[in-house]
C-alpha cells in the first residue's frame, strides 16, 4: 500500500511537472505608460489584453499558448516576442525610450534579448548603408556580405552558448539573414532595373537560391515578410519602370497578388502576404478612384483568413469615409479634466484643424505645436485641437503646463483602436480639417507638409 501511494504520488507530481514545461509566464513592468493594458497578439489576431496594475505590472500564465512569433502591444509601440512551451519572460521597458529601454528577463529571455540585440544593430547600420545604394552591385554585396559575416559570428556564439530548440534556431537566424536579403532586394528597387541587365546580375541575385519562399513558421514574423514583400515588387516591375512610380498603381499590386498566388506554397504565408499588399494599395489614398477594382481581385483570391477579407473590407470603407465632403465619423475623446465627449463636440461652428501627437514621442509633439502656433498666426480663423493618442495623465498635464499650451483644445482617444481605424490614422503626422458644419475638407493630410499649409491658405480665405 505505501509503494503504491508513493507511486500515485509520484505521477501527480509528474503530471504536475508536464504541465508545467508546457505552460507560459508572461509578465513585465511599464515605466511611464501611455496606455492601461498589454496587447498579445499573434499575426493580426488578438490573443488576449492585460491591465496594468497599480505599479504598472502585468503578468500572466497560459497552457495553450501554441510556439512562434508573438507581438506585444502598449499603444502606440509593440515589441514582437518568440515564446514556446516552458517559458517564463519577464519584460521591462520606459515608454520615454521604448526601442533602447526595453529588456528580458528569466527563462526564454536570451532568444528574445538575442532578437533585440540585432535589431538595434540593424537600425544602427542605417545611416552607413543610405550612401552605399550608389555603389555598383558588386561593391554593394561585398559590404552587405560584410555585415551579414559579423552577424553570423555573434550567432555561432550565441547558439554555443544556449540550448536551443530548433524554432528557435530558426527564428534568431532568420533574424539577420533576411534582413539583408531585403537590403539586397531594396538595392535593386532602388536602382531600378538597369541592375538586371548588366553582366553581373546572375550573381548578384544567387543568395535567392538559399532563401525559402515556404517558411510557414515566419509567417508572422516581420524581417522574413518584409523580404517577401520586396522580393515580390521586384518580379512585379514590367519593362523599365521604376518603383517609385510602380508602387502607386493598383495594377502593380494586382500583379503582387497574382505572383503571390502562384508562388507561395503555404495558405498561412500566402494569407498574410495578401493583406500586406492590399494595407500597402489602400493606404495610397490618392489612389482611392481604383481600389474597387483591387478589393474585388483580392477577394477572389483570398480565401485563407475571413478576418484578413473583413479587415480589409473595414479599412476600405473607412476610408471612403474619410474623403472630402463626408461627415467627420464621431469617436469619443476625453478632455484635460478627464471627461469623455464625441468628437462633434470639438467643431463648435468653426473650421477646425485636427493634429495627433503621442506621449512617447513629446519632442515630436513640441515641434507639432511650434507648428501650430505658426499656423494659428497665419490662419486665425481655424479650431487647432491636438489629438493624443493614449489618455492623458497628470504627467502630461504638467508638461503642457510648463509649456505654456493650454489645454482647452487638447484631447485624448479613448479607444485607439476604434478611434484610429474611423480617421485612418496610419500616420502620426496626420492632419484633417472639417468645415464649421464637421464636414471633410481634407481627411488624409501630413500636417508637417507645404501642401498641408496650401490647403489651409486656400480654405482660410471661405472663413
Amino acid at each position: 500500500m505505501k509503494f503504491l501511494f508513493c507511486l500515485v504520488f509520484i505521477l501527480i507530481l509528474s503530471c504536475n511537472s508536464s504541465n508545467r514545461d508546457k505552460s507560459v509566464f508572461i509578465g513585465g513592468n511599464i515605466i511611464n505608460p501611455s496606455s492601461k493594458f498589454i496587447t498579445i497578439y499573434r499575426g493580426d489576431n488578438i490573443i488576449d489584453s492585460i491591465p496594468l496594475d497599480q505599479k504598472n505590472k502585468f503578468h500572466k500564465s497560459y497552457e495553450n499558448l501554441l510556439p512562434g512569433v508573438y507581438k506585444l502591444e502598449h499603444p502606440p509601440q509593440n515589441q514582437s516576442i518568440l515564446i514556446e512551451p516552458g517559458d517564463s519572460i519577464w519584460t521591462r521597458v520606459n515608454t520615454s525610450d521604448f526601442d533602447a529601454s526595453i529588456a528580458f528577463s528569466g527563462k526564454g529571455a536570451a532568444k528574445n534579448n538575442f532578437l533585440m540585440e540585432v535589431n538595434k544593430q540593424l537600425k544602427s547600420e542605417v545611416s552607413f548603408l543610405s550612401n552605399k545604394y550608389s555603389y555598383n552591385s558588386r561593391k554593394f554585396s561585398k559590404i552587405i556580405d560584410s555585415l551579414l559575416n559579423e552577424k553570423k559570428q555573434n550567432w555561432i556564439t550565441f547558439d554555443s552558448l544556449n540550448t536551443l530548440t530548433p524554432l528557435a534556431q530558426k527564428i534568431t537566424q532568420s533574424s539577420y539573414i533576411y534582413p539583408y536579403a531585403n537590403r539586397r532586394e531594396r538595392y535593386s528597387l532602388i536602382r531600378g532595373n538597369n541592375i538586371l541587365f548588366n553582366k553581373d546580375s546572375v550573381n548578384y541575385f544567387s543568395f535567392r537560391k538559399y532563401l525559402s519562399l515556404g517558411e510557414e513558421e515566419l509567417h508572422t514574423f516581420e524581417p522574413y515578410i518584409k523580404y517577401i514583400m520586396s522580393y515580390l515588387s521586384n518580379l512585379a516591375i514590367r519593362g523599365n519602370q521604376y518603383f517609385s512610380i510602380a508602387k502607386k498603381s493598383t495594377d502593380f499590386n494586382i500583379r503582387r497578388l497574382q505572383i503571390i498566388n502562384n508562388q507561395i506554397p503555404s495558405n498561412k504565408l500566402r494569407s498574410t502576404l495578401f493583406r500586406s499588399v492590399a494595407y500597402e494599395e489602400l493606404i495610397n489614398f490618392d489612389n482611392h478612384l481604383n481600389h474597387k477594382e483591387f478589393i474585388n481581385f483580392f477577394s477572389t483570391l483570398e480565401n485563407g483568413s475571413e478576418n484578413h477579407i473583413n479587415e480589409i473590407l473595414s479599412l476600405y470603407e473607412s476610408i471612403k469615409s474619410m474623403q472630402k465632403g463626408k461627415k467627420l465619423p464621431i469617436i469619443d475623446l476625453e478632455d484635460s479634466n478627464f471627461n469623455r465627449h464625441k468628437s462633434s463636440f470639438i467643431y463648435n461652428n468653426k473650421p477646425t484643424v485636427i493634429y495627433f501627437w503621442s506621449q512617447t514621442q513629446m519632442n515630436y509633439f513640441k515641434n507639432t505645436y511650434d507648428l501650430v502656433l505658426k499656423f494659428k498666426n497665419k490662419f486665425p480663423n481655424y479650431r487647432y485641437i491636438g489629438i493624443c493618442l493614449q489618455p492623458l495623465n497628470s504627467i502630461v498635464l504638467d508638461f503642457q503646463n510648463d509649456l505654456g499650451i493650454s489645454t482647452e483644445n487638447q484631447f485624448a482617444m479613448v479607444d485607439f483602436e476604434n478611434g484610429s481605424k474611423k480617421w485612418v490614422l496610419t500616420l502620426l503626422n496626420k492632419g484633417i480639417i472639417i468645415d464649421p458644419k464637421g464636414l471633410i475638407i481634407e481627411g488624409f493630410g501630413v500636417f508637417t507638409s507645404r501642401n498641408f499649409e496650401n490647403i489651409l491658405k486656400y480654405n482660410h480665405l471661405k472663413y
